[in-house]
């Protein structure tokens, strides 16, 4: 019996050795980097040792002393029929606690946040603050300060930890007066 042998196209050919061409990369290519040496590790350099009065630490309210403050003040403004906002920032102006009082005006928001801020900037109430634009009326220029009375700073050891800012009240009085609740509930462990 005769074979009769097929005749193989040349589009058949090229599509082989396409397909034969493939495996033996995928082949080689798997082989190459199957056995290739791993980069050596950079070494780990040590980390800098700081002489001792390269840094400093300081203290920070925690975010439950923030919330009992605010909340103390806030609590404060309710007791007097005023509708406030009372913000806590830490040490470095970063907000930590806002709350907004039930109807408490829009602007109130961003003045209590800018209170705070203020008070804890240069460790003193934003009222007695307002009375040395007196003198350096240019204080006022200074980004995100507000100099008007509502702001109560937070102090351990007489350093300056924190600000409470209290906006939304009729007068700047009354604000303050709410901020220094916030600060007198978590000055006296309540």
């Amino acid at each position: 019996m005769q074979h009769k042998a097929k005749k193989v196209t040349t589009r058949t050919k090229v599509l082989t050795s396409a397909a034969l061409l493939a495996a033996v990369g995928a082949g080689l290519a798997g082989a190459v980097s199957a056995s290739a040496d791993a980069p050596a590790a950079a070494p780990v350099a040590a980390p800098a040792a700081l002489k001792a009065k390269a840094t400093f630490s300081s203290d920070h309210l925690t975010v439950d002393a923030a919330t009992d403050a605010a909340r103390a003040a806030l609590d404060a403004a309710e007791k007097e029929g005023q509708r406030v906002t009372v913000a806590v920032v830490d040490r470095n102006g970063n907000t930590v606690v806002t709350l907004r009082g039930d109807g408490a005006g829009p602007q109130s928001y961003e003045s209590a946040i800018r209170k705070a801020y203020t008070a804890v900037s240069w460790n003193a109430p934003t009222s007695e603050l307002a009375k040395r634009l007196q003198s350096a009326p240019n204080l006022k220029d200074i980004p995100g300060t507000l100099f008007l009375a509502g702001g109560a700073p937070v102090a351990k050891d007489n350093a300056p930890v924190a600000g409470i800012g209290v906006a939304g009240a009729p007068s700047g009085d009354l604000d303050e007066k709410f901020a220094r609740a916030g600060v007198d509930a978590i000055s006296n462990g309540s």
